[in-house]
């Protein structure tokens, strides 16, 4: 399938900028440090990576507060240092995805602050302004996802403004056809530079209703929202009116044109939404988005059983797009800690990287799932996440998943010649990359060997997926592409499982170099945390 576009069955490495590698000494990682590394990146076997924001911000929420989406922050270096990182990148075949954060500024964007000035400038209605109720209260129920209303007073205009996160982070008003336009010519700044790919954080939150509904109370035992803590009262509400609304659908039509103005530009958008997995799916149809990923996956949820039916479901409803699945990134618990439940060991992290490299779709992998690091327990008082600092006992923030790689088992890991921003665990210093290096039965070993036999199976990267049924925890499908079917077991559970599988003739793959099974005609033998690959007859 040479003519496949590249990102589908890519699997995509997500930079944190900032947990990179630093190279000035400021504790924080930057653009040259990414420069640095990309050898070891593109050593890895992954067809791109994503960056995560580092554009020019006063960092409440770590550069997801965009001050200025043209200008890199100094924090992280230049413009000319990214044009270098660029170019290392392809020359490396490496394609390059960077995060846009469309739906919402900074508060220190010039946008908003001509915006707030008052009522009649050219910018007045660039946000989303509402005036207060008689009582002086804002206008509707609406809840930030970081705790608390999403309305914030403006003496100077005498309304509120909504913001769906940080106070620090206001709403743009996706209903002023000007903001829209705004907002594409920025994209259009980072594709004129050549970047492959713009991974769309919170996509479905570009627009809010426009009649300013209430949101509906959710009943106790439908609190189950995904992303944000169990206490947070953000869960007690449906959002149906603050995000994904359908006007949203005619923008990323306009966005899908634009990206297919550059050849080979794609568009993964993240989506949280009351049934994201339809949102995923009718986003991703037509000309709209090329992927979308959702939290699904990124839950503490964790049997074949919840796996499959996650799938099935996207699978029903997608007829179009194709998705793309992640199990780690930067908003949530590292999944060996997430999964594991206590088992921190290099058989299982490959287990959980073939198992979602292995699924339909493409694939978003954090930094740090090669090495097989876990949560890190930051104590209270080096926390610098916002969400965490507010929920705190209860819920303990962002700040485990982002603590800085692991680059060598010195007492600052390789990582920076000063302070870091976040301590980095004296366990992860263990699973450091040089020691990895040295060891050739490491997790960082595991996963090169198993992207580069991966890469040789059409079926895994492009072909059609199949569930089948087996006993838990054990999760079956196969994959098919053309005339070649191909058969995968995965035993989530650490004890040894049998099972008669429902083929007449099955052919044993090997060469993926992970903990496997063993086949004695159509009867499968998992040892606990290990895998399978056969194949049977299309």
């Amino acid at each position: 399938m040479i003519d496949a576009p590249w990102w589908r069955g890519a699997v995509i490495y997500q930079i944190y900028p900032r947990s990179f590698l630093d190279t000035d000494g400021d504790g924080v990682g930057d653009l040259p440090g990414i420069v640095e590394k990309l050898d070891y990146v593109a050593s890895l076997g992954v067809d791109a990576i994503w960056i995560a924001p580092f554009f020019r911000s006063p960092m409440a929420d770590f550069g997801y507060d965009i001050a200025d989406y043209r200008a890199v922050d100094p924090l992280f270096g230049t413009l000319e240092d990214f044009d270098r990182l660029l170019a290392k990148a392809h020359k490396l075949g490496l394609k390059v995805m960077i995060d846009q954060v469309l739906s919402h500024t900074s508060d220190q964007h010039a946008w908003f602050q001509e915006s707030r000035a008052s009522r009649d400038n050219p910018k007045a209605d660039w946000y989303v302004w509402a005036d207060a109720r008689d009582d002086g209260t804002p206008p509707n129920n609406w809840l930030s996802l970081f705790g608390g209303v999403a309305w914030q007073w403006e003496p100077r205009r005498g309304q509120y403004y909504l913001h769906n996160f940080l106070t620090s982070q206001p709403d743009l008003n996706f209903h002023n056809a000007a903001v829209q336009r705004a907002v594409l010519d920025n994209v259009k700044f980072w594709l004129d530079k050549g970047v492959d790919g713009l991974r769309l954080d919170a996509i479905n939150f570009c627009f809010h209703d426009a009649k300013l509904r209430d949101n509906p109370p959710k009943p106790k035992d439908k609190r189950t929202g995904r992303g944000f803590s169990p206490d947070n009262p953000y869960a007690f509400q449906y959002h149906y009116f603050n995000n994904t609304q359908p006007e949203n659908l005619p923008f990323l039509e306009a966005l899908r044109a634009l990206m297919d103005s550059y050849s080979g530009a794609v568009a993964l958008g993240e989506i949280s939404s009351e049934d994201s997995l339809a949102t995923t799916a009718e986003y991703t149809s037509g000309k709209r988005l090329h992927m979308g990923y959702s939290f699904e996956l990124l839950t503490d949820d964790f049997s074949a059983d919840y796996i499959r039916r996650t799938v099935e479901d996207l699978e029903a409803q997608m007829r179009e797009g194709w998705p793309c699945w992640a199990i780690s990134n930067h908003d949530v618990e590292r999944v060996l800690s997430r999964w594991g439940n206590g088992d921190k060991s290099t058989r299982l992290a490959g287990l959980l990287t073939a198992m979602v490299c292995s699924l339909r779709g493409s694939v978003c992998v954090y930094q740090g799932e090669e090495l097989g690091l876990t949560e890190a327990d930051v104590p209270f008082e080096a926390l610098q996440d916002p969400y965490g600092i507010a929920f705190w006992p209860n819920f303990k923030g962002r700040d485990g998943c982002r603590t800085p790689l692991p680059w060598d088992d010195s007492p600052q890991a390789g990582f920076t010649s000063g302070t870091p921003w976040l301590p980095v665990p004296v366990d992860h210093r263990a699973l450091a990359v040089a020691r990895q290096e040295r060891d050739p039965h490491s997790a960082l070993h595991g996963f090169r060997r198993f992207m580069q036999w991966r890469s040789t199976l059409p079926a895994l990267r492009w072909g059609d997926i199949r569930f089948v049924d087996a006993p838990e925890p054990v999760l079956a499908f196969t994959r098919s592409h053309g005339d070649r079917r191909v058969l995968a077991l995965f035993n989530l559970g650490g004890a040894p499982v049998d099972f008669e599988l429902p083929f007449a003739q099955i052919q044993l793959l090997e060469g993926h170099g992970l903990a496997a099974g063993t086949l004695e005609g159509a009867r499968a033998h998992l040892p606990g945390h290990s895998l399978l690959f056969a194949h049977v007859p299309a």
